[in-house]
């Protein structure tokens, strides 16, 4: 019974992993396609609500908020690392959980999605024929008249799973009691 939970719990990191990359991927493939790159700021924006929440694609070189931009390969060996310890993580101790079985496969969603992009799959190219080695975000959001930097499914994967993790770190995590120490007596 307990093998079968396992099996159970790795199937659905699995299909959390699966499905949330490629809603990810999909998402970004319809609205790069559907929306061309700027030329300036606040150019071909599709606004959902007017001056609050829109669609507008744009390249990201670097990690969070645009920093480490031109550290491409840096981030997907990262991204690399981070999937291979997740998926060991997972497979130890993760799947003693279906909280922490759905959160490694968001975590695991986000990193993909991001590190396809880093790898250039998309096949997007420069206009002098270089292919984009960059994450395509195109959630826009406003906070007032100050614009919230580009996301898109992925990160917003890896912002929810992380949240969730810290949540069950800090509240959630079992305190192991202090077992009384015996002493040996000579």
């Amino acid at each position: 019974m307990v093998m079968k939970l396992f099996w159970l719990r790795f199937f659905l990191f699995f299909v959390i992993s699966a499905v949330g990359c490629l809603i990810d991927l999909g998402t970004k493939s319809w609205i790069f396609a559907k929306l061309r790159i700027p030329d300036h700021e606040n150019e071909n924006v599709w606004w959902i609500w007017q001056n609050v929440f829109g669609f507008q694609i744009t390249l990201n070189g670097g990690a969070l908020f645009g920093i480490g931009h031109g550290f491409v390969t840096l981030f997907a060996a990262f991204s690399v690392i981070a999937i291979l310890g997740i998926t060991v993580w997972m497979f130890f101790q993760g799947a003693k959980s279906w909280f922490m079985t759905v959160v490694f496969g968001m975590l695991t969603a986000g990193v993909l999605g991001n590190l396809y992009d880093r790898l250039g799959l998309h096949g997007l190219h420069w206009e002098n024929g270089e292919p984009v080695y960059a994450v395509r975000d195109w959630i826009l959001l406003m906070i007032g008249t100050f614009p919230w930097p580009n996301f898109n499914i992925a990160d917003s994967f890896l912002v929810v799973g992380a949240i969730l993790l810290t949540i069950h770190v800090l509240l959630f995590t079992e305190q192991k009691s202090e077992q009384p120490k015996t002493e040996v007596k000579e």
